[in-house]
């Protein structure tokens, strides 16, 4: 099986003093919601965090059913396009799925789909709506990582629009008829607030 990469490193700025990644959500970590959940499709999971993330996200992932490993980032605060490439640079399989790390609700059925959506392609992203889901998408690692260097080395700014890279390659969209018919839109969730974590809590709950 292939490679998850969850990319954790953002500054969770609209969350308070605390970092939602390791936040508790209905008695567990968000991040070892996702995590847990794509480990069971891929074989081995690539944490992209700051490094004074690491420790706490160790210890939230201690015990998961397949390896983890870490790619920190060498220069924080760069965006997910930099979270994406140094996440893509520590996979070791031609594959592999990049979803954001305060995504709990990511359905391991539907990133098989993405996988095989992927095949011969050098990505396949969901097209949900108007725009796209490059959070929750399958890419052919070293190609994409090559296309985020080229961005950000593009980026006047420092910090490229997330889709410049995925713009460069040979991507397959994944339509909005296709993610009906595999999964609901509770999978591409992100928890933004405390507010959000709160509800999502709530809807675990009754689970």
């Amino acid at each position: 099986m292939p490679t998850a990469v969850i990319v954790a490193g953002g500054r969770s700025t609209r969350f308070g003093d605390r970092d939602k990644i390791v936040a508790d959500l209905a008695g567990t970590p968000m991040i070892r919601r996702v995590a847990d959940r794509l480990a069971g499709v891929c074989d081995r999971v690539v944490i992209n965090c700051r490094a004074d993330q690491r420790a706490a996200v160790a210890t939230a992932l201690d015990g998961l059913a397949v390896p983890v490993s870490f790619a920190l980032d060498p220069d924080p605060d760069h965006g997910p396009v930099a979270g994406i490439r140094t996440g893509l640079r520590a996979v070791e399989t031609e594959y592999a799925v990049v979803v954001a790390g305060d995504m709990p609700f990511v359905d391991p059925g539907f990133v098989g789909y993405l996988f095989d959506r992927a095949a011969g392609h050098d990505a396949a992203v969901p097209r949900p709506g108007e725009w796209y889901q490059p959070m929750q998408a399958v890419y052919r690692a070293e190609t994409m990582a090559d296309a985020c260097d080229a961005a950000l080395a593009a980026s006047e700014e420092g910090e490229p629009r997330i889709l410049a890279p995925v713009f460069e390659i040979d991507y397959a969209v994944v339509s909005a008829e296709e993610i009906a018919d595999r999964a609901t839109d509770d999978t591409f969730e992100n928890l933004n607030t405390v507010e959000e974590l709160r509800a999502a809590a709530a809807r675990l709950a009754k689970e």
